[in-house]
């Protein structure tokens, strides 16, 4: 059976029990203001309390962070004088912690999106600034974007939308978070472009005046495939005769999305022989933000044969320890999780949740600021490489991983397990990274407007580093990222 170490390495679920009516919005700047003030300063508090990271002796800087984070937050809210503002400064408190699984975030709809501008155009990154979609009279699809008002275009990024945004550096981040420059949200500490240099393939440039104008279905469409948005549903198709295409677009699949993956997994071991015999797997990523890695696992105990997978994890995380921050608020986090997974049927999942709820009350209950959980150190055996008696035959043929640049927590474990095996190639963009610090929860902020994102858990010897991202073994930098393009760019490998 595969193991359950990183049976979910995140989890968004704020520990309330019961919904909260939505709260009526600041009327005035003055109350704006306010709101910003309260929320930082009650997210700051509760990451202090609950993160795991904050009585970590692996990090000794990382409450001096901590605070630089509060201070700037608290420096921005000062200013503030509507949502735009409120928003922004929430986000600059988060961008200075610089993790993807902590910070604060907005609820439901602050800003209007009637109220967002575009200039006509989406830009992507690939390894520079392009132009990826364009109304018709707006710069040509593919053209370089070399400046604005100018300034270079990644230092553009990095003042206009990595000081908001954070983690600019993450490579994978760069693919992810090109898009916004183009987006006007009102942010009042920043001054959108007004003119950029445009320079097309055949050496001609051109500075136009930007357009800005309301923000449009078409703007969002295209903002989503500038990323690699998911094409395709959770499941298994065929394009081609014998290249077999796995979809995962999520790791926190739904009653149906579930069922799908179950079964993937079951046609695998049901129809291993045409499988062991295919021309290449591909296993789509598109659109995956993480969740729990229970799915991945599952379809490559299929693919390669679960004792084998084990074996080779085993060895991975020899050395690789778990630290669950006891506090009160990350226990009821746990109990929580537990009953979700009873009534979803989800039996594994709940003597997980079950296990890490007794481990955190235990450490609790005998003053300890951490549970250490060692269940899965140090079981790797001599030789995991090596197959052993009862093994299914092995899977030797290609695997090909398509990798969106926002790929991380449960998406990062699934390279991790995927790459385990030498048949296997990345395909796409470098991926987003991980710190030590996962499986988070949520926790709504006494003024209805935010909640705080709270990692409960940190790694202690994991093999792969804190901020390491996946480089692509074969990198798709043309600015169209559909299925077309990826299925042309994998049957060119086996010519």
């Amino acid at each position: 059976m595969v193991g359950l170490k990183r049976l979910l390495a995140i989890a968004l679920v704020a520990t309330a029990t019961a919904a909260q009516a939505q709260p009526d919005l600041p009327t005035t700047p003055a109350a704006w203001r306010d709101a910003a003030l309260r929320d930082i300063a009650a997210g700051y508090q509760v990451t202090l309390d609950n993160h795991a990271g904050a009585l970590d002796p692996h990090n000794p800087g990382f409450l001096a962070n901590l605070e630089a984070a509060r201070e700037r937050g608290l420096a921005l809210a000062r200013q503030v004088k509507d949502a735009p503002g409120y928003v922004a400064a929430l986000q600059g408190f988060t961008a200075r912690i610089n993790d993807g699984h902590a910070g604060i975030a907005t609820k439901g709809k602050l800003l209007a999106p009637d109220a967002q501008r575009w200039p006509g155009f989406v830009a992507a990154w690939r390894e520079d600034l392009y132009v990826y979609a364009s109304e018709p009279g707006g710069p040509p699809v593919g053209a370089r974007i070399v400046s604005c008002d100018g300034k270079p275009a990644k230092r553009l990024l990095e003042d206009n939308v990595f000081a908001f945004e954070g983690r600019g550096n993450e490579a994978g981040q760069w693919w992810t978070s090109a898009r916004e420059l183009f987006v006007d949200r009102g942010n009042p500490f920043i001054q959108v472009p007004r003119r950029c240099v445009f320079a097309t393939t055949d050496g001609k440039q051109a500075e136009p005046a930007l357009d800005w104008r309301p923000r449009t279905e078409q703007a969002r469409e295209w903002s989503g495939g500038a990323v690699g948005m998911a094409e395709l549903p959770v499941g298994l198709t065929e394009p081609r005769p014998n290249l077999f295409w796995v979809a995962m677009p999520t790791f926190k699949p739904n009653d149906g999305e579930r069922a799908a993956y179950r079964a993937m997994a079951e046609r695998v071991r049901q129809d291993r022989a045409r499988f062991l015999q295919a021309a290449a797997i591909v296993i789509d990523l598109r659109g995956n933000h993480g969740g729990a890695s229970m799915w991945s696992e599952e379809f490559a105990g299929a693919l390669w044969g679960e004792a084998r997978l084990q074996r080779r994890r085993d060895a991975y995380d020899a050395n690789t320890v778990t630290w669950y921050r006891a506090s009160p608020g990350n226990l009821a986090h746990f109990r929580m999780l537990e009953q979700r997974f009873v009534q979803q049927g989800e039996k594994k999942a709940q003597a997980w949740a079950a296990a890490r709820a007794a481990g955190i009350a235990a450490a609790q209950a005998a003053g300890q600021p951490y549970y250490i959980d060692r269940e899965d150190a140090a079981r790797a055996t001599a030789d995991p490489q090596a197959d052993r008696p009862g093994d299914p035959p092995p899977f030797t043929r290609p695997v090909y991983v398509i990798v969106p640049g926002y790929c991380a927590s449960a998406c990062l474990d699934a390279l991790d397990m995927f790459k385990l095996f030498p048949n296997t190639r990345l395909v796409g963009a470098p991926s987003s990274a991980d710190s030590t610090y996962m499986e988070v929860r949520s926790q709504d902020l006494p003024g209805g407007l935010a909640r705080t994102i709270v990692p409960t858990k940190l790694y202690v010897g994991r093999p792969r580093g804190n901020g390491q991202v996946y480089q692509p073994d074969i990198a798709l930098r043309s600015v169209e990222w559909g299925t077309a393009e990826f299925l042309r760019l994998i049957e060119a490998q086996g010519k």
